[in-house]
């Protein structure tokens, strides 16, 4: 039948993923790094992708595709749901993704503890924070101290915005999930901004070796002398 359906340009496609997440039937999917349009029956034309899309890759276009079938995407949407929550479900074949957990059990509140649960004011100071999204001249970035740091860092040190992100620029991101080269972006911000100094926070995991490294490349393409300190934290 003929009808309005989405398409995706795999040279516009950054590979962001954000796309997917906003697909409520399942219809997209990251194939080697890149967005793509699974089957014409999970898309049901409504476009809730589009406005997500950062690099503008995503369009309707209307052609001869099989009909939407709600029933089809309701067992696609089950069947995610149950690997998602299956007890050895892993994201993929690297070494930092295999599943560990903490020994130590949680200590039992005490009456100073929940004195002290009251919400913490964030430390973050603008806006977007993912690397791929943040534009390369932002006001923000003049004299700033910037802290790169690799996405599951703030759910791994428990005092982090107080440690890490205070008085600082927050940008984030994933080499392994991301499977782009920050390297050029960050050149991009670092020629651009007079950026005061750079901390780069991430796991110590291999694949997180790429964010230090990306770093590291950019502040030397950028021909800029910025002071860069490191810290990996232990899984544990």
């Amino acid at each position: 039948m003929l009808r309005t359906i989405v398409t995706i340009d795999p040279e516009l496609c950054d590979g962001c993923g954000l796309c997917v997440e906003a697909c409520h039937e399942g219809a997209i999917a990251l194939v080697d790094g890149k967005a793509k349009l699974m089957r014409d029956d999970y898309c049901d034309g409504l476009g809730n992708c589009l406005p997500v899309c950062p690099t503008g890759a995503i369009a309707f276009e209307e052609r001869e595709a099989a009909a939407f079938d709600e029933e089809a995407v309701k067992r696609h949407m089950e069947g995610k749901d149950q690997v998602a929550n299956a007890p050895d479900h892993t994201s993929g074949g690297c070494p930092g993704a295999r599943a560990r957990s903490s020994e130590t059990a949680p200590a039992e509140p005490t009456d100073d503890a929940a004195a002290d649960s009251a919400p913490l004011p964030s430390e973050l100071r603008q806006w977007p924070i993912q690397i791929k999204l943040v534009p390369t001249n932002a006001h923000y970035f003049d004299d700033a101290d910037v802290l790169i740091a690799a996405d599951c860092t703030a759910f791994s040190h428990g005092n982090f915005h107080a440690d890490f992100m205070r008085g600082k620029i927050t940008l984030i991101g994933c080499p392994k999930l991301d499977a782009v080269d920050y390297s050029e972006k960050l050149t991009a911000i670092f020629a651009q901004n007079d950026i005061t100094s750079i901390t780069v926070v991430r796991m110590e995991v291999p694949c997180c070796s790429g964010l230090e490294s990306a770093v590291a490349t950019a502040i030397g393409a950028s021909g800029k002398s910025i002071p860069l300190q490191s810290v990996i934290l232990p899984i544990s």
